[in-house]
């Protein structure tokens, strides 16, 4: 790095930013110059994102001594190992590799437990307690836990694209914490917390009609959800993904990842059991098989019946009874039960004022298809047409779109050519 001019001018300036950002480049990670620094790795990351400073002469001496920067290019004398030859070190470069790193340990060791010896033993003992000291916990995974919690209670009028900017920006404040040691404990949260973000962003990629991008984050979330061994949250990734394929003409698809989030959650009423039963009561109602359709239905109210309070509450991540409702409603209204679709509908409406948009949108399209099944096939399109018209741009596309494109297509040829199905035909062409 020293021969690389970019390096040389940032150290010249003692930006630590450039700095420490070119070394992790080379493979230096922020855990290896802060342990070497005596610097908190959170503390190096945050420097390197330009989120703090290194202002201190005693600070800088010590980065210039863990990655071996002449005195002369920060702008202090010549530091005492210039002096000198450097001695093979366990934690150089050259022992990134485990190989070498074994070889140094028994090379040392040959000797018996000699000064040099006892010396190696102890920086590799010490090398591990620190990637276990509770004090190397991430000091800002507080607040982005609780940061994944507010996301949970979904737009709050926002439009979709803004809350997406916002919460990728959260997500990326992740990364430093995966990338150095941490405690188990505190990786198990950090892995938790980008399971919860990586589904919800695939939630909202969903709502836009960017199914392939969702698909792709579920698939992180899914890793993350893994790695954090919470069975729970790898249900509810599951069941939160299956609802891209049931809402993209796919419901087999989405039967067959549902049924996995029930297999994975087990015989728990828990909030992602409930979800994944009602969301697979959809899939067999689009997949037309109707008896397998009532018998998830079933078993989804009778799992709602057992959610506890927290189980209930309205967010994303658990699942709330308008939430419920709203389910129940696209499967009633796939089997073609209109009063009970009917119920489950005034019923969504009624339990929250806060109602988003996009839900009061979907459950006006799902009524508008009972019109239709009962024979109004003409009040059905000028119900749809009167929603989307409403909406705005932002809101207009993906799975409002669809949804009401399924409409249109469940309608007769021999309709094709009334008046009110061709205006629902142009505004969804428009």
């Amino acid at each position: 790095m020293l021969n690389d001019p970019v390096f040389a001018r940032a150290a010249r300036a003692r930006d630590f930013t450039t700095v420490f950002s070119m070394a992790r480049e080379h493979g230096v990670s922020f855990y290896r110059i802060g342990e070497a620094s005596g610097m908190k790795a959170e503390q190096v990351a945050k420097v390197a994102r330009g989120k703090a400073t290194v202002t201190t002469l005693d600070a800088i001496e010590r980065i210039a001594d863990a990655l071996r920067i002449p005195g002369a290019v920060l702008g202090l004398a010549a530091r005492p190992w210039e002096h000198s030859s450097p001695r093979p070190h366990p934690e150089s470069d050259d022992e990134d590799d485990p190989m070498n790193r074994r070889q140094v340990l028994r090379g040392a060791l040959a000797a018996g437990l000699t000064t040099t010896a006892l010396t190696v033993l102890t920086e590799t003992r010490q090398s591990l307690d620190l990637a276990l000291a509770a004090d190397t916990e991430p000091a800002e995974l507080s607040d982005l836990e609780a940061a994944a919690e507010a996301y949970g209670y979904g737009y709050h009028g926002q439009a979709p694209i803004r809350f997406l900017a916002d919460l990728v920006g959260d997500f990326a404040e992740l990364r430093p914490h995966l990338d150095s040691p941490q405690p188990v404990a505190a990786r198990i949260r950090v892995c938790h917390t980008a399971g919860q973000m990586a589904g919800m962003i695939a939630i909202v990629l969903h709502d836009l009609g960017t199914r392939k991008e969702a698909r792709k984050w579920f698939a992180t979330a899914t890793k993350a959800a893994q790695e954090s061994g919470d069975r729970q949250l790898h249900a509810w990734v599951l069941a939160r993904e299956a609802m891209v394929p049931i809402n993209y003409g796919a419901p087999q698809a989405a039967a067959l990842l549902a049924e996995r989030a029930r297999r994975i959650n087990g015989n728990q009423p828990t909030a992602a059991a409930t979800l994944a039963t009602a969301v697979a009561a959809r899939a067999y109602a689009l997949s037309h098989q109707p008896e397998q359709a009532r018998q998830a239905l079933k078993a989804a109210d009778a799992l709602m019946d057992r959610l506890d309070s927290t189980g209930r509450a309205d967010t994303w991540l658990t699942h709330g009874e308008q939430k419920h409702h709203v389910h129940l409603s696209h499967a009633l209204t796939a089997l073609g039960d209109t009063r009970r679709a009917r119920e489950s509908q005034q019923r969504a409406l009624e339990l929250s004022a806060s109602t988003s948009t996009m839900t009061r949108s979907l459950l006006a399209i799902d009524a508008a298809t009972c019109v239709h099944h009962d024979g109004d096939t003409e009040e059905a399109c000028r119900r749809v047409i009167s929603v989307l018209t409403a909406l705005p741009d932002a809101y207009r596309g993906g799975l409002v779109r669809h949804r009401a494109t399924d409409l249109y297509h469940s309608i007769p040829s021999q309709h094709h050519q009334e008046s009110a199905v061709q205006d629902l035909r142009d505004v969804l062409a428009g």
